[in-house]
């Protein structure tokens, strides 16, 4: 079994390398400079016909059976992603991984495995990550060896070359699904419980700020995206990321991007730039991609400020972390807080907390979602809504696990009666949450389901007021 995964690792190398050679015979015998005046359509076509010429000549000692492959291949050198053609082809794969010339690695559902493509050489691996970044606008070479780009197919691409990369070039590329998944489908595949699902829908209409938490690949810009289809359309949202990600189908979104200093090291516009800019954008909404630094103290005075139902992203294990993390970040903005006076600020500005995860089975779930209450004794009052339990694996090694509802009844409930919609308490006893099944939010009425309703509709509460 060795033996053969040797041999055919030295075909694909093989292969690979006879490749490269093709491919530098088409490009000096090309001239790029007629590409504009014969029309994209033709040049492409006159490229396939060289191709094909080449790989049937004696020298290429190529078999039958492999010449239709290499054609396809040599073009997808020019035109597409290489030996990564396929991987990019396939709507499953999330992630594809490249740790120099000789391993690629894949994730697909959440599972992470080992391909059998590979490049010629490390040099045919860095020409390729040099294409790719130049046709992004970007460039990487030793003086500026990391790059984040934006491919044109929406992906996002990070790629580190020696001499910081040590075992030769190393490429990322974060695929997102033309698709974006909804909350239909989250329910559906048991991310999390209907109950769960009204509850966030009704926390984003009623203008609650929402932090959603988790490692990367969690699921948490899927995640964002969906929350945010349930901003009415009459509102203006501005967002912020560092490399576009954000998905939102409302017609007034304004996008901003970061961008990374030139050569001279000028230029720079970070996330804190952007945020405190986009206060002067009328913003109803400010969407964070992702908070890292400094930016954070910005964010939470515009969410003290009138921008209510504003949302963001940050890394974090679980929700208690999440807020340690916005402590840090506090700091880092250079603002010397009290530890008490920041602690307050943030229990002024966020509600929601949601954490999202990635099992060990490749399954994304909704983990816990989670009130900051405020702050006694110095200490944060986070209490948790909803939670997901693991009770172990089966005997197939599927997660065994439920959703449940705390029974905790959250303070925000108040406030949202305010912005006009009630939820029945009801929604929040303590009891194990049925999950899977049809799902269908309504994106545009005020009641999501019998128990969200607006408050108009409901009888009066006996909940007692503050």
């Amino acid at each position: 079994m060795v033996a053969l995964n040797q041999n055919s690792a030295d075909e694909s190398r093989a292969f690979q390398q006879l490749k490269t050679r093709l491919h530098r015979q088409m490009v000096d015998s090309i001239d790029m400079a007629r590409a504009g005046e014969i029309g994209d359509d033709e040049f492409r076509r006159q490229l396939h016909a060289l191709a094909s010429h080449l790989v049937q000549r004696t020298e290429a000692s190529l078999p039958c059976g492999d010449r239709d492959r290499m054609v396809r291949e040599l073009m997808d050198e020019v035109y597409g992603f290489g030996p990564l053609q396929a991987l990019m082809n396939d709507p499953e794969v999330s992630d594809v991984l490249v740790n120099g010339a000789d391993a690629v690695f894949v994730e697909r559902n959440g599972i992470l495995e080992r391909t059998s493509l590979r490049f010629a050489d490390d040099a045919h691996l860095l020409n390729f990550i040099q294409r790719l970044v130049g046709q992004a606008g970007r460039r990487i070479d030793e003086v500026s060896p990391m790059v984040d780009a934006k491919l044109p197919d929406g992906s996002r691409l990070h790629a580190v070359i020696p001499p910081l990369a040590l075992r030769g070039p190393t490429l990322s590329i974060r695929r997102f699904k033309t698709r974006i998944v909804q909350f239909e489908d989250m329910v559906r595949t048991a991310a999390l419980a209907p109950e769960m699902a009204d509850f966030l829908i009704a926390a984003v209409r009623a203008r609650l700020n929402i932090v959603l938490s988790g490692g990367t690949g969690a699921g948490k810009t899927t995640l964002l995206n969906n929350l945010s289809r349930f901003i009415p359309a009459a509102e203006r949202v501005v967002t912020i990321e560092e490399t576009a990600e954000l998905q939102l189908q409302q017609a007034d979104v304004v996008g901003l991007e970061t961008r990374v200093p030139n050569v001279e090291g000028k230029g720079h516009i970070s996330q804190r730039d952007l945020l405190r800019n986009s206060l002067r954008m009328r913003p109803d909404r400010i969407i964070v991609g992702e908070a890292r630094g400094g930016e954070v103290l910005d964010m939470l005075q515009a969410m003290n400020t009138g921008h209510d139902g504003s949302m963001s992203t940050l890394h974090a294990n679980d929700t208690r972390d999440a807020l340690h993390r916005l402590e840090l970040m506090i700091a880092l903005s250079g603002a010397e807080l009290p530890t008490k006076v920041a602690r307050q600020y943030v229990a002024s500005a966020i509600q929601l907390f949601v954490h999202v995860a990635r099992l060990s089975t490749g399954e994304r779930k909704i983990v816990r979602i989670s009130e900051l209450a405020g702050v006694r004794d110095g200490e944060f009052l986070l209490e948790d809504i909803f939670v997901y339990r693991s009770a172990g694996m089966d005997a197939d090694g599927r997660l065994i696990g439920s959703f449940y509802a705390t029974g905790y009844e959250p303070a925000a409930l108040r406030r949202m009666a305010g912005r006009g919609i009630e939820i029945d308490p009801r929604l929040f006893a303590t009891r194990e949450l049925a999950t899977g099944g049809d799902y269908c939010p309504e994106t545009s009425a005020p009641d999501v389901r019998p128990h969200v309703r607006a408050a108009a509709e409901l009888p009066p509460s006996n909940t007692p007021n503050d």
